[in-house]
């Protein structure tokens, strides 16, 4: 008989693997690329084992805190959330935490019904997709139409007018001329 533990985690990578895709991209050089609007929809999270596909991102309505709101999705339906702390070239979110809210990666993000600037990062979790600089993110526990993660550890839902945020610059160097 298989041990409990392992069979409750192999159900869950399974079903991790059903709703989003399981992929691994490979992290470029360069930390912010532009999307190409060109190519097949779908989605991708980080994970083990495939490669990057295109992912889309584009607008669904969805309860939102006891109200309808018009928010962003992935090519599955499933809620897109930004992580606060994150920068627009700098990623957060790794380890458990990347388990439980899976990285958009993509190496040719589309957008649909969204006016924002669609563009890819390179970082520790792949070519990952951003929104108007914004690294997005899904919630494994949400179903489409299904917004649970509101709020939670400090991820919100994005909206197609979530407001720009700018790359960040090199720091600056110490007066006085020292670099250390």
């Amino acid at each position: 008989m298989r041990h409990p533990r392992i069979v409750i985690g192999g159900i869950g990578l399974a079903v991790v693997a059903a709703v989003g895709g399981v992929t691994a991209a490979a992290a470029g050089s360069s930390p912010v690329t532009s999307a190409s609007a060109a190519g097949a929809s779908g989605t991708s999270t980080a994970g083990a084992g495939l490669s990057a596909t295109a992912a889309t991102v584009r607008t669904a309505p969805a309860t939102v805190a006891g109200k309808t709101e018009t928010i962003l999705v992935n090519a599955h339906g499933l809620p897109l959330y930004f992580y606060r702390p994150d920068t627009a070239a700098k990623s957060f979110v790794t380890g458990g935490l990347a388990r439980l809210w899976p990285p958009l990666t993509s190496a040719a993000p589309t957008a649909a019904g969204a006016r924002g600037k669609v563009t890819v990062v390179n970082d520790a979790n792949g070519r990952q997709v951003a929104y108007n600089g914004h690294l997005l993110y899904t919630l494994t526990s949400d179903h489409p139409g299904q917004v649970t993660g509101q709020g939670l550890q400090n991820f919100f839902v994005a909206t197609p007018g979530l407001v720009p945020i700018a790359a960040t610059a090199a720091p600056a160097a110490p007066a006085g001329g020292y670099g250390y």
